[in-house]
Parts: structure tokens; sequence; C-alpha cells
């Protein structure tokens, strides 16, 4: 793959669809959308990754991806996002080992909504099952199964949420779908 070759096929209606569906995502905890699914980014980032950060990396986010030199072209091109370390990175795209939570930008509590984003690439996603969600956008609880979790991430995320407002905020992304984890969200063993 080289930095050209497409992204969103038509970039308005495409990147539209990507915010609706992340928004979506951001504003229901643990609900599955689909977000990219004609996408075909360079290896190994998956199309829901990269429609995230097509929809929401700009020239004014600095980015952090350990997707490799090939992701780094396509996401320069097509983004123009300057890559930073993962501790100075306003989105975190991790498709191998996960970064701590802790070790991102967490904000301040003058501007809490300065945390970073970590989008991190998993197995698969199921509803019906696994964790138990509950906080602002779930009525009761909300089932979620994450395949590919880092281990002792559901530690790290009690951590995460304990310093809310600030904290990272987390897109989960396998294949084409996605399901978001804002910080205001609590996270249950099932």
């Amino acid at each position: 793959m080289s930095a050209l070759t497409p992204g969103f096929a038509d970039p308005v209606l495409g990147a539209q669809a990507a915010f609706r569906a992340v928004l979506e995502a951001m504003s229901r905890p643990g609900r599955i959308v689909t977000a990219g699914s004609a996408l075909r980014p360079p290896a190994p980032m998956n199309q829901a990754a990269a429609a995230v950060l097509l929809t929401l990396a700009d020239a004014d986010t600095p980015l952090a991806q350990d997707a490799g030199a090939d992701a780094e072209a396509w996401l320069r091109f097509h983004c123009g996002a300057p890559l930073v370390a993962p501790g100075a990175a306003s989105f975190v795209l991790a498709t191998g080992a996960a970064p701590a939570l802790a070790s991102l930008v967490q904000g301040s509590e003058e501007e809490p909504q300065n945390g970073a984003t970590l989008i991190l690439q998993v197995a698969a996603l199921v509803a019906g099952e696994g964790w138990r969600l509950t906080g602002p956008g779930i009525e009761t609880e909300h089932r979620l199964r994450v395949d590919g979790a880092p281990e002792g991430f559901l530690a790290a995320w009690a951590a995460n949420r304990a310093g809310f407002p600030c904290g990272v905020d987390v897109v989960l992304c396998a294949g084409d779908r996605l399901a978001a984890l804002p910080r205001t969200v609590s996270i249950a063993e099932s």
C-alpha cells in the first residue's frame, strides 16, 4: 500500500457517515455500530479505526500510531495530523500492544476535554454478553464482550474513571465495527 490509496470514496459523505457512527457510539456506550466498510487502509489498521481517524484527526490533532510506515504515510496524506509520541497525542491508534491509559494525555480540571482518545483495535465485539456497562447514555445496563482487550484493562479503566472529569476515552474497533467507552462509563466483569 502507498500513501496515495483512497480514503473515503466521497470524502464529505464518508466523513459525515463515520462521524454519525462515532457520535452514536459515544452517546450510547457499548453499542456496536458499523463504520468505514468500504475503506481499505494499510494493514494492520482496520476499517473502523481508519474511519474514526479520517473523521476526527486533522492538522490540529496530534496523533500517535503503532501500525507502521505504510499507515503513517496513509494517515499523513489523508488526515495531515502531526505524528507524536503517545504521551503527547490527542488520538492514539493501538493496533498491537496498547499503551497504559495512565500514560496518555488526561486533560486538566480546567480543560478535561483535552484528554486523549485511544483507538484500540480488538479481535471482536459482541453485544449482549460480557462486560456490564453502566453510566450516562445507558438506561440500566449494557453488555459488551470484547475479545482481545489488553490484560488488566478493567483495572486500568477503573483508575481512569476515578480521575473524572479528566481521563481517556476509548473507541474499540474490530473490522468495520466500533463501540465507544467514554470516561464516564463504569465497567464490571460479567
